[in-house]
């Protein structure tokens, strides 16, 4: 399986009594989503599953997404994604969908980078995810722990952003 990793884009700044959950994509943060998916179109990146933090910013970046790879697949919101959840839960969520060839993941830090050093079994802070990078890690073995490989990480400078 191939496991897509997306941070959701450049988000607008919190507002007084506003949750952070409602916090909206900016402008900016759609065109350099849009040029990293792109890419990844190109990049033959196809899901079949479609995950993503139920947080605004993270449904509209897996939105995007959505439009921008041509997916039919609905877009799942669960809580697994939201920011200070652990990797493990997230494993729990990917293995539920094993019968994908690709599944895409939109969500947030500090867990996205946890999530992607937790699927290729490397220490601690070993990834960084940017606002709109996208990871791709291949899955190995589907035991009760991940055994992956990171082929790739693409951020919004290397695709134009």
């Amino acid at each position: 399986m191939e496991i897509y990793i997306l941070r959701h884009g450049i988000a607008e700044e919190g507002r007084p009594g506003q949750p952070d959950s409602a916090r909206r994509l900016t402008g900016e943060g759609k065109e350099k989503l849009r040029r990293v998916l792109s890419t990844a179109r190109a990049a033959g990146v196809r899901p079949g599953a479609l995950l993503s933090s139920p947080y605004v910013r993270a449904v509209e970046t897996a939105a995007l997404a959505r439009e921008v790879l041509q997916l039919d697949a609905p877009i799942e919101e669960t809580e697994a994604l939201t920011p200070l959840e652990s990797p493990a839960g997230v494993w729990d969520q990917i293995r539920r969908h094993r019968r994908v060839d690709q599944i895409l993941l939109a969500g947030h830090e500090p867990q996205l980078s946890s999530l992607v050093a937790y699927l290729i079994g490397a220490p601690g802070e070993a990834v960084e995810m940017k606002k709109g990078a996208l990871a791709r890690v291949d899955l190995e073995a589907w035991g009760p722990q991940p055994r992956g490989r990171l082929v790739w990480l693409l951020t919004a400078k290397l695709a134009g952003g």
